[in-house]
């Protein structure tokens, strides 16, 4: 048995606070349900995060977020237990010193994006972000048939590598992960993949055989500037029903 990872130190009630309410977010929001899970790197140690313990995101309270090391070992689990697909976070965090954030989730409307050769593209400017590009993870190229599930660190490193330098990510017959530089920017994200796919499905319907005038690469630059208020004033509306219903 391997030894139990060392905290990265304390962090501030408000901190887990926020941390839960984004899965209550998330769930509010269509893109969990019972399943999905959303992580957040530790403010003052980079090589620690957190995320709740095995649980449904609607459920989650400040008493449930667990520590972790980037390896995905839990510093502190007290009987609780882990998410088996928590080498998605580890890896990316380790891969990716810029990312703080991250949410898995099997978003309805984007997993057929993952399933057909169609990309998902930018619809509108709330989601610019999808822009830059959006890989998809087929976890059979390398590990042939399986569960689905990245429930090691291999397949997490595999991920990881999947994603690159981009915020989101499909995992083919599975579902999705959004990220970001601040747990904000990560439910924004995930919230507007969602919302986007609903869009681009609807306007391929419209569309039929016509073309369909997505956002640019460029325009996408551009548009997500705007975007870094629009996510703090989302984040705002959201975390204040949060704690309407439930007083932290």
């Amino acid at each position: 048995m391997s030894e139990t990872p060392v905290s990265g130190g304390p962090v501030s009630d408000a901190f887990l606070a926020d941390l839960a309410a984004a899965s209550h977010i998330l769930a509010a929001q269509g893109v969990v349900d019972a399943f999905g899970h959303i992580s957040q790197r530790h403010p003052d140690d980079p090589n620690r995060y957190f995320m709740s313990q095995s649980m449904a995101p609607a459920l989650v309270t400040p008493d449930d977020i667990i520590e972790y090391s980037l390896d995905s070992e839990p510093c502190n689990a007290n009987g609780r237990n882990s998410f088996l697909e928590r080498f998605i976070h580890g890896e990316i965090f380790k891969a990716r010193p810029d990312i703080i954030s991250i949410v898995h989730s099997h978003s309805p409307s984007v997993i057929p994006f993952g399933l057909v050769d169609e990309k998902m593209k930018a619809m509108f400017h709330n989601a610019a972000f999808l822009a830059a590009g959006v890989p998809v993870f087929d976890i059979s190229e390398k590990f042939g048939a399986t569960d689905m599930l990245v429930c090691d660190g291999d397949k997490g490193i595999a991920f990881a590598e999947s994603l690159g330098e981009k915020d989101i990510a499909l995992m083919r017959a599975h579902g999705s992960v959004a990220c970001g530089d601040t747990l904000q920017s990560a439910v924004f994200h995930a919230v507007y993949t969602e919302v986007n796919a609903r869009i681009q499905h609807w306007t391929m319907a419209l569309a039929g055989d016509r073309s369909v005038a997505a956002l640019s690469e460029e325009e996408g630059l551009l548009a997500d500037v705007p975007n870094q208020g629009a996510c703090i004033r989302a984040w705002g509306l959201w975390r204040q029903r949060v704690r309407e219903d439930v007083n932290w």
